[in-house]
């Protein structure tokens, strides 16, 4: 704790969520925010923003008695935790809210163990826009007294947490929301290409079938942004979710669940990438499918940008 008995937090990894968490956290005032990442620019923006910055991983490591990892991939965790077992005192509580496999997570949490470390499994549903907004959904899964040490971080940067017993099946709840997140959001620029072909104003579509039955939490994040064909900056970029992807389908194939419509919508996101659109927002779905042959069309050679999407520009 600092001076003032507020407890120190770490956040590793500043990127689009992490800074975001680390910014709602700052807001509230409870925690002494501390922040590292291998970016220097993510390092000094964090510090404009008000916190404390580390140039060392071990540095703030030692520091803090709460470190939250928020990490792109399963390379940047292992070297990540690599500097956590070396240099975090034991009593530490990592709560670590990437999207990875469960194996991942699990040899993670055991290593960490080994040194003293409790490591929560807490990966979080929402993109980065609504990180900034704090409207992010939390899956938390370890040890009890470790949760309860976390309790008041968690709640400070989301809008609702579920805590799910042991470690991993936080992962396990997570891979189940995005199954659906990827099927929602092809689902939504599937429906949004249909009505621009009956001629409907996309911006009427989204207020009206948004406020009905057919509404979804993917048609109301993303469709605004497919009716804008804005696709950057990504609040979470195609060649991410696409790792998440490849997570879910495995783990479906180890389960041996059938996933029919994951399976077609997954096909999509990878002519997606195939087609270049690799940094781009997931909601560029919307172009890869108006660029796909319809039933009424020839094969087109490239995406159409319909002067419904070009207009709804007025609306933005």
């Amino acid at each position: 704790m600092d001076a003032t008995g507020r407890p120190l937090v770490g956040f590793v990894g500043l990127g689009v969520m992490g800074s975001a968490m680390a910014g709602n956290v700052l807001a509230r005032g409870a925690f002494e925010v501390h922040g590292y990442d291998i970016d220097a620019d993510r390092r000094r923006a964090f510090a404009d923003a008000g916190g404390t910055v580390h140039d060392y991983l071990a540095s703030l490591v030692a520091a803090c008695d709460l470190v939250l990892t928020s990490l792109p991939s399963t390379t940047a965790f292992e070297s990540v935790l690599s500097g956590l077992v070396e240099a975090a005192r034991p009593g530490t509580v990592v709560v670590e809210t990437s999207t990875l496999d469960l194996r991942t997570k699990l040899d993670g949490a055991a290593r960490l163990a080994r040194a003293g470390v409790e490591m929560l499994d807490c990966p979080l549903s929402g993109t980065g826009a609504q990180a900034r907004a704090g409207d992010l959904v939390a899956y938390v899964s370890g040890a009890p007294e470790a949760v309860g040490r976390a309790r008041s971080l968690v709640e400070a940067f989301t809008r609702a947490h579920f805590e799910l017993g042991k470690v991993g099946n936080g992962t396990l709840m997570k891979l189940v929301a995005n199954h659906l997140v990827a099927v929602h959001n092809v689902a939504a620029a599937e429906a949004l290409g249909f009505a621009q072909d009956l001629g409907l104003d996309l911006w009427q579509v989204l207020a009206a079938v948004g406020d009905g039955a057919g509404g979804s939490r993917m048609l109301g994040v993303r469709g605004p942004d497919m009716v804008r064909g804005r696709y950057e900056p990504a609040s979470i970029r195609m060649d991410v979710f696409a790792k998440d992807l490849e997570i879910i389908g495995a783990a479906a194939a180890e389960a041996g669940t059938v996933t029919p419509l994951f399976d077609a919508a997954r096909a999509i996101y990878r002519d997606g990438l195939s087609d270049g659109l690799v940094a781009s927002d997931t909601a560029v779905v919307f172009e890869v499918l108006r660029g796909h042959p319809r039933p009424r069309d020839p094969a087109p050679s490239g995406r159409r940008v319909s002067e419904s999407v070009d207009n709804g520009r007025e609306h933005a």
